[in-house]
């Protein structure tokens, strides 16, 4: 069985997005995407709304890649590689291999799916996380906080619910990020 890992940068004051939209910010240097291609590969199938599929599809493509640093074109190689279920009412069909569209959030096809991997799964983006934790389906949280504040935008974790969290790992980058890797204590 398999668990079920929230994983994000967020800067310092808690947001993965700005309050424009924009991420540009997190963009992470040649050691800190090192470290999420070993993350990556211990994950088995990423879970994502539409909004973080759209982003994260980029990956598909080798055109940008060209000129592009190893770390960078290895994480293409891992992202592709893996399984990919998103969730969303108004995608009208997924664009990338190895994915899966499901209309509707359903929290028994996500506890049917850790408990069917022999590998972990992970969720990303706000929303769709924010219903992972309130579904009480998160194991384990993997934020990466980036030396900024932003001042406000896309909460990097669910307004108006409490997690209790036990630290299981932290890290300090060369350029200033923290890893903070936490078990969720269960109810």
């Amino acid at each position: 069985m398999g668990r079920l890992v929230y994983a994000a940068n967020t800067s310092l004051d808690g947001y993965l997005e700005d309050a424009s939209g924009a991420f540009d910010w997190s963009v992470p240097d040649e050691e800190v995407h090192a470290f999420w291609n070993e993350h990556e590969r211990r994950i088995g199938t990423s879970l994502y709304g539409r909004r973080m599929y759209e982003t994260m599809r980029v990956w598909e493509d080798d055109d940008w890649l060209e000129g592009e640093p190893d770390v960078v074109r290895e994480y293409a190689a891992i992202w592709r590689d893996a399984e990919k279920v998103v969730f969303s009412r108004t995608l009208d069909a997924v664009t990338t291999s190895r994915t899966t569209l499901h209309r509707e959030f359903d929290p028994d096809v996500v506890r049917a799916l850790v408990e069917a991997s022999d590998t972990d799964l992970s969720v990303g983006g706000a929303a769709l996380g924010a219903e992972a934790f309130r579904h009480g389906l998160v194991d384990e949280c993997v934020l990466l906080v980036c030396p900024v504040t932003v001042g406000g935008g896309r909460p990097a974790m669910p307004a108006g619910l409490r997690v209790d969290l036990d630290l299981l790992e932290e890290r300090r980058f060369a350029g200033g990020a923290v890893l903070l890797r936490y078990a969720v204590r269960e109810a």
